[in-house]
């Protein structure tokens, strides 16, 4: 397959991997403290990919001092996604939280022209201020629409923007595994020290099989977006982001009887299609 193909599968498996997760955290309805529940995920996940990386012998820590500054600015931005996305996800339908999140494209295309110095035209320019207003349908600030949660919803992309960016920067030669690894361990060590002060509640075997799904299905969200970055085209993989919005709809529906106003699915369809138009520009520009 080509790279660009492997990426679009990766891309998928991403997406489907966090989806699947973000569903088994929200079956939790808050039965369990967040910080408890992100330690627990988070130890059986480390301990799940050092499993898996010894095996696969795909793990070292030889790592030049650059790439080590760019494992620390990600592995932050994924304590700040991890807890800011489930907060939200916690008080707000699936689908309607995965929508927001759609807007990942385009921040992302920002970000690179003012941090990577990539090119950024007005056609692009024009594209990302239109998914602006399909991302506000979607949030609707308002004395009756505005939702708190919709900015902590926000606030997740902000910090998934910066870890997109960071994991673009990182060498080569950096193992994905290793990346994974410090990214797990950063959002456990967060959260056993944020919650270290509250006490904990018994887990019953419902909550411990939904959250050790969730455990196992992060592993995939963490190791395949760290992939995704690093294999083929970004402007030709990047749409397949848009699948995690198909699964959040197929899932919010079936699992918890959501399905979002009219509204919202305009807002998420207008952040789709300019999103699409932003990365069918790179390709132009790009020559691709």
């Amino acid at each position: 397959m080509s790279p660009n193909t492997i990426g679009a599968l990766l891309m998928m498996a991403s997406m489907a991997s966090f989806t699947l997760n973000d569903t088994l955290i929200k079956m939790t309805d808050g039965a369990v403290p967040l910080m408890q529940l992100l330690v627990i995920r988070g130890v059986i996940s480390s301990v799940l990919i050092v499993v898996m990386a010894r095996w696969l012998g795909a793990i070292h820590f030889r790592i030049a001092r650059r790439d080590w500054g760019l494992i620390a600015v990600r592995s932050g931005a994924e304590v700040g996604a991890a807890y800011f996305f489930i907060t939200a996800l916690l008080n707000m339908p699936l689908a309607n939280v995965t929508a927001i999140l759609q807007v990942l494209p385009l921040t992302v295309a920002v970000g690179a022209a003012l941090f990577l110095r990539e090119p950024l035209g007005w056609r692009r320019m024009s594209a990302i201020l239109i998914g602006f207003m399909g991302m506000l349908l979607i949030v609707r600030p308002g004395a009756e629409g505005f939702s708190v949660w919709s900015v902590y919803a926000l606030i997740a992309v902000a910090c998934v923007t910066v870890r997109d960016l960071a994991t673009r920067r990182l060498s080569e030669e950096v193992p994905s595994m290793t990346v994974t690894l410090v990214a797990a361990l950063t959002v456990t060590l967060f959260a056993g020290v944020s919650g270290s002060g509250s006490a904990w509640v018994p887990i019953d075997l419902r909550l411990a099989l939904l959250i050790g799904g969730a455990s196992v299905f992060i592993i995939g969200g963490y190791f395949f977006s760290v992939q995704v970055m690093r294999v083929g085209e970004i402007s030709f993989i990047a749409p397949f982001r848009y699948t995690g919005l198909i699964w959040a709809l197929v899932l919010g529906w079936l699992v918890f009887g959501d399905w979002p106003s009219s509204l919202t699915l305009l807002g998420a369809a207008i952040v789709v299609a300019t999103g699409l138009f932003t990365l069918y520009r790179e390709r132009q520009v790009s020559g691709g």
